[in-house]
């Protein structure tokens, strides 16, 4: 390969949370016991160096000393233009379709206040991203869940009747949305979205689609832009993406919507620009032009290919040692969501305990339960094989022991 994504990168005092706040945050891990480095898997964030053209763009505009105030340049809308075209197959994309956003979640608000008022229920699907969770709650709206189902081979489907019911029976008008979702790895199939939409279509909700994983594909698939699969989604859904996940870059800040209704887009941006605290900073724009670049789609392709391969193994692993957990395999993102439940019942023992044998060897795996997952843990593959190696013979080692 091309780009470097063996090397184990040394994280600490970088302004890593997954690192540095070990024992300081009542989510973070609790550090190792003594004999026992620690391997960061719960925070959503990459431990590989990022496509190399992101900090040359960054020096390069960095070295004029003048910071003063700006409008998003030309390239900006342009390399967002093309990376959709390229990745997604997206036709027709202006620039009067894109807008900024700090990020995904205050994009999720700016839309979700403009078409529901606090109080009224939104519909997730359950496993739910914790953000969600936390910002639609704090801004005084009603969650309602309704829960992935696995089929037969174990992977997670929606439940069409039940999202049916719950937008009926609770007036629901907004849906938020994930896809590839998170925190299970689904990659929605086209026949799976058209049904979902049409459904949305029926009662008139407007769909509010977190698309920030599209990039992070495994195993050859594809994903689908929620627009794009018929007409109506194409004028009801403001989606949401950012080079943050994809490139390792959620600390420069900086997400953008495209919304081509121009009705909706309207009310969005209003609504975002209202509290004045939706501002692009220079070198976030500077650091997309930089990964939209041809080195970063090169970079991307390397990157699923280094990610199947870990997620390949993990699952495989699972299978083969861990008996009575399971896990269905990601099709997208970077993250494993574990069942535990028989295993915890077979060993008359805890989540919460399996949670700190992980953690007292170093594995810092993530508690699934604030993201409905009861007896869930939530693993991180963004690593070098070799660390995603060490983990799993640790586990084998000292949590799962048979």
């Amino acid at each position: 390969m091309k780009y470097d994504f063996t090397s184990i990168m040394d994280r600490s005092g970088k302004d890593a949370i997954a690192i540095d706040a070990l024992g300081k945050s009542s989510m973070a891990p609790t550090p190792p016991k003594d004999g026992f480095d620690f391997i960061p898997m719960w925070v959503a964030d990459m431990n590989f160096p990022t496509v190399p053209t992101i900090p040359q763009a960054i020096i390069d505009r960095a070295a004029h000393p003048a910071y003063g105030y700006f409008e998003p340049t030309d390239a900006y809308y342009t390399s967002i233009i093309n990376w959709q075209k390229a990745r997604n197959h997206v036709d027709g994309l202006q620039a009067e379709h894109i807008g900024y956003e700090n990020g995904v979640l205050g994009g999720v608000i700016s839309a979700l206040t403009s078409y529901a008022a606090p109080g009224d229920a939104v519909l997730l699907h359950s496993p739910t991203y914790i953000g969600f969770t936390g910002c639609i709650r704090q801004n005084g709206y009603q969650i309602v869940l309704s829960e992935l189902k696995k089929d037969g081979q174990g992977i997670y489907r929606m439940d069409y009747e039940d999202m049916e019911d719950k937008i009926k029976s609770k007036h629901i008008h907004v849906a938020v949305f994930c896809s590839p979702h998170n925190p299970t790895g689904r990659v929605w199939q086209r026949q799976e979205l058209e049904r979902a939409m049409e459904i949305f279509e029926k009662y008139e909700v407007t769909v509010i689609s977190d698309e920030i994983w599209s990039d992070i594909l495994l195993n050859g698939s594809r994903h689908i832009p929620v627009q794009s699969v018929n007409a109506y989604a194409k004028e009801h859904t403001a989606a949401i993406y950012a080079p943050s996940k994809t490139f390792n870059l959620a600390g420069l800040i900086g997400s953008y919507h495209i919304i081509y209704n121009q009705a909706l887009r309207d009310r969005i941006q209003a609504k975002g620009a209202k509290p004045h605290y939706n501002s692009m900073n220079v070198l976030s724009m500077h650091a997309l032009i930089g990964a939209y670049k041809p080195q970063g789609h090169a970079w991307v392709d390397e990157l699923c290919q280094v990610l199947s391969q870990n997620i390949n193994f993990a699952c495989d692993y699972i299978r083969q040692n861990f008996h009575g957990v399971h896990v269905s395999k990601p099709e997208g993102t970077y993250m494993l969501f574990l069942d535990c439940s028989a295993w915890c019942q077979k060993q008359h023992t805890t989540i919460e305990s399996l949670l700190h044998a992980g953690w007292d060897v170093g594995v810092g795996w993530q508690d699934g339960r604030p993201f409905h997952g009861p007896n869930h843990i939530r693993m991180n593959l963004a690593l070098p094989f070799s660390r995603v190696q060490d983990a799993f013979e640790r586990l084998r080692q000292h949590v799962f022991q048979n």
